[in-house]
């Protein structure tokens, strides 16, 4: 049960998703833990993931490189005068994905955020070989910003193993919720895993 955790948009709850996953596989016997590889600002996604899973992992661990600003990678390591090197993440990933049955990496920002000249959290994807999970926020714009980011995806040579609908409680009576539930499926072809709400503590998982 491994996957990269995407999303169609920043705050689109990449965090609350991954978060909730790890807790919810947790309890139904896999030994999950969760990155969060890249974090700009405040640590605060990383301490919710390293409580997800029990406090198994370390902040370095969950969150390899860390930059200050709440920015996209690429402005907020300029400011630091540093520049983004995939293998200040790979050697970590590798490690928890061969020492665990599961494990989820969250993305940071949208797809195809960039991280540094020529090289996008796609390409991070790309280099960790993951099925990867879609992040909608119900909300009006979740088709097209849904079909872009599975175009993608695939044109990445990636597969997505589903999508899962967040119901953001700034987007409640948004009158395009009820079409996108009904229409995303239909017109992607990916099934909606889930579809959750703000307050939801855990997932009904049917797992083998």
């Amino acid at each position: 049960m491994n996957f990269f955790v995407t999303a169609t948009d920043t705050d689109a709850g990449k965090t609350f998703v991954t978060a909730l996953l790890t807790r919810s596989l947790r309890r139904a016997g896999f030994d999950t833990v969760a990155m969060k590889p890249i974090s700009c600002g405040e640590p605060e996604d990383t301490l919710v993931l390293q409580a997800a899973a029990d406090f198994e992992l370390t902040q370095e661990e969950i969150t390899p490189v860390c930059y200050k600003a709440p920015l996209a990678p690429i402005e907020a390591a300029r400011l630091e005068g540093r520049s983004f090197d995939p293998d200040e993440i790979l050697p970590t990933f590798e490690r928890l994905h061969r020492t665990h049955r599961s494990l989820l990496v969250e993305g940071v920002g949208g797809w195809l955020v960039p991280l540094a000249i020529g090289y996008s959290g796609a390409d991070l994807a790309k280099a960790m070989g993951l099925p990867v999970l879609l992040v909608v926020r119900n909300r009006l714009g979740a088709l097209n910003h849904a079909l872009l980011t599975l175009e993608s995806i695939r044109a990445h040579g990636l597969t997505c193993g589903g999508i899962i609908l967040n119901n953001h409680p700034a987007d409640a009576n948004d009158p395009a919720a009820e079409g996108n539930r009904r229409l995303i499926p239909s017109l992607t072809s990916i099934p909606i895993l889930f579809e959750i709400d703000p307050n939801q503590s855990e997932l009904e998982l049917a797992v083998a």
